[in-house]
């Protein structure tokens, strides 16, 4: 018995699953946009199911939350269908988040940009979390591999994951693919990036969607410098607009200015310095403070809020954050300046 318990913990399955007669499939809960037509879909890992029903729990407790509170509908949410152009829809989101061009391209680099972005999509009602592991265990990691990111649609709680164990640059384009989904209110887990044309419908149009949202084709034809070095030019695009190279990559491919070869063998190498980037940038930094991006600022606040105030039990708020003592909920309180 100590043994298959020891074995139980190391794959992370209830022991009682051992004693059945035929292992457990277990499928994804949402839709699953990582397949490809005519192939068989990827099995869920055990980590990402648990991030996945982790996430699911955080947006029911958020959902009551807003309930409660008597938060308003999302209208955005569903908003869209595929039939609608991704220009129009890109404007819509912009206009929703209330982020201006030009405003933009005054910040200083491309991850303030970021930042502001998640702000502003959290600002306007969905809850963001960016993270690597499951939940607080460094031992599980997030494979790339696997998936980049997912969307649970939801009027009045709805959520998207980043597989933080992806460059930053990646994320951006994360971000606003998932984003993209709600728009659509379609649940569904990805694995799409710029670099890649999807066979899947769904992901080509939300792709689309995305680089519109982030670089607007018809800014950035007015803005090509043909005279230039290829990439010269994708790293001035990325300066002027406030995104990763490899977004602007995918959107000189989208304006002719490059084809699909050497959109991929570039979104390779750009991929690549923007990994190593992030090794050399490292983690760490305020542990309170970072709660707030793998849980979400907003949910994080929220929940501590209400823990603090005596609605929620600290047993309920230590397992929706991962963490095991008051006094972490109590500084984290500080650090995200949450009062009861």
């Amino acid at each position: 018995m100590a043994q298959l318990e020891k074995f139980a913990h190391a794959v992370h399955v209830p022991i009682g699953y051992l004693f059945l007669p035929a292992p457990v499939q277990e499928t994804l809960p949402i839709a699953d946009f990582r397949t490809v037509p005519g192939h068989a879909s990827l099995r869920p890992s055990p980590d990402l199911l648990d991030a996945l029903y982790l996430c699911q729990q955080r947006q029911d407790w958020y959902r009551d939350y807003a309930r409660i509170n008597a938060f308003a509908q999302l209208d955005f949410i569903g908003s869209a269908t595929m039939a609608g152009e991704p220009v129009a829809v890109a404007e819509s989101m912009r206009h929703i988040l209330g982020l201006i061009l030009a405003e933009r391209q005054q910040l200083p680099g491309w991850e303030d940009a970021l930042r502001q972005l998640v702000a502003k999509v959290e600002d306007a009602g969905v809850l963001v979390m960016a993270s690597g592991i499951v939940g607080s265990d460094t031992h599980r990691t997030l494979r790339v591999e696997e998936f980049r990111g997912f969307a649970l649609a939801d009027e009045l709680a709805p959520l998207i994951f980043i597989n933080g164990a992806d460059s930053k640059a990646a994320q951006m384009f994360t971000l606003a693919h998932e984003l993209a989904h709600l728009w659509l209110g379609k649940s569904g887990i990805s694995n799409t990036e710029a670099g890649r044309l999807p066979e899947q419908r769904t992901e080509r149009w939300c792709n689309a969607v995305a680089a519109e949202f982030l670089m607007p084709l018809q800014a950035t034809c007015e803005a090509y410098r043909p005279g230039l070095p290829l990439t010269d030019e994708m790293t001035r695009l990325a300066r002027l607009f406030k995104v990763s190279t490899l977004v602007a990559l995918r959107r000189l491919f989208d304006a002719g200015f490059i084809d699909k070869d050497q959109l991929w063998q570039l979104y390779r190498t750009e991929l690549a310095h923007a990994q190593a980037r992030d090794q050399r940038s490292g983690g760490g930094g305020d542990f309170y403070l970072s709660l707030g991006a793998r849980a979400s600022r907003r949910f994080t606040r929220a929940l501590l809020a209400s823990t603090l105030e005596g609605q929620t039990l600290f047993r309920d708020a230590f397992r929706l954050l991962g963490v095991k003592k008051s006094e972490t909920l109590f500084r984290a309180a500080r650090a995200l300046e949450v009062t009861p």
